[in-house]
């Protein structure tokens, strides 16, 4: 591992079988070449481009990810509610009305996935740190759900509190950049790394906020390279020619793996460098 620093890689949403392809391809090589102690992965849309299920779970968790986060597609199946019970790994956005099924955070101490001990893992987590995965949705051109900064701060509150010496990793899965940004300048300072997730395009904005906080507006894509956000393109130029709402389809062909792996200071829990992540088969 990288002296001194603590590594996470982040990795954008993972759409249909060619994303799954595109982790199984590129993820061990990475996660040694970053030396990640950590990785975070957005999966729901991992199933067919909506939603996700108990072997794209496995297969995810087998290549290598140790938290997978989500957002407003991980309801699109009927399993959903007891997998997100069930699967300690799986996250949804915190900020869901209360008494939902699932959680939105995750805690990593000593290595190893969330409620498995660091002995079980083949990859990922290193057992230097401690980690929280925090994991909210946005509500501009979304869901009118709970308030994510006030959830923010609830979470962050509670972390100081209870885990004092965990770096906080958030991946917010938002459509509205403005919002995404509005977030991270909020929690500076508090979380270490926030990470957009949510409309497959990578941005070139990463920086370091003021008191330390790593950001990036989208992580981007992991799946098809010829398609519309990942969709069959003759079928999303269909719908916007007619107006019909033609049910989506994964696109197929090549696909690549997008993400950003962020360094950070354990002791400051300041992040100190980003690097784009970006390889295509």
């Amino acid at each position: 591992m990288s002296a001194g620093t603590a590594n996470v890689l982040m990795i954008g949403d993972v759409v249909g079988a060619p994303g799954l392809r595109a982790l199984f391809t590129f993820l061990p090589s990475l996660i040694k070449r970053t030396e990640a102690d950590l990785v975070v992965a957005n999966g729901e849309n991992a199933l067919k481009g909506f939603g996700i299920g108990a072997d794209e779970i496995a297969a995810m968790r087998s290549y290598g990810v140790d938290v997978i986060t989500s957002g407003n597609h991980v309801w699109e199946h009927k399993e959903a509610p007891e997998l997100l019970e069930a699967e300690q790994s799986l996250l949804r956005p915190a900020n869901y009305p209360k008494g939902l099924p699932g959680r939105g955070t995750a805690y990593i101490e000593g290595g190893g996935a969330p409620g498995q001990p660091a002995p079980t893992r083949a990859c990922g987590a290193s057992g230097r740190f401690e980690w929280l995965v925090v994991n909210l949705q946005g509500r501009r051109e979304l869901y009118d759900i709970d308030c994510p900064f006030v959830k923010a701060d609830q979470i962050l509150a509670t972390a100081a509190r209870e885990h004092p010496n965990a770096l906080i990793i958030v991946d917010f899965h938002a459509e509205s950049n403005e919002e995404k940004e509005a977030l991270a300048w909020h929690v500076d300072g508090r979380a270490a790394v926030l990470a957009g997730t949510h409309t497959h395009v990578p941005t070139a904005d990463e920086r370091i906020l003021p008191k330390g906080t790593g950001y990036l507006t989208d992580l981007g894509m992991t799946g098809p390279v010829d398609s519309v956000i990942g969709m069959n393109g003759d079928i999303c130029i269909r719908r916007f020619l007619t107006q019909i709402p033609y049910k989506m389809e994964t696109a197929e062909g090549s696909a690549a793996i997008m993400g950003a792996l962020f360094r950070l200071d354990p002791e400051s829990r300041r992040c100190v460098s980003i690097e784009h992540i970006f390889e295509s088969l």
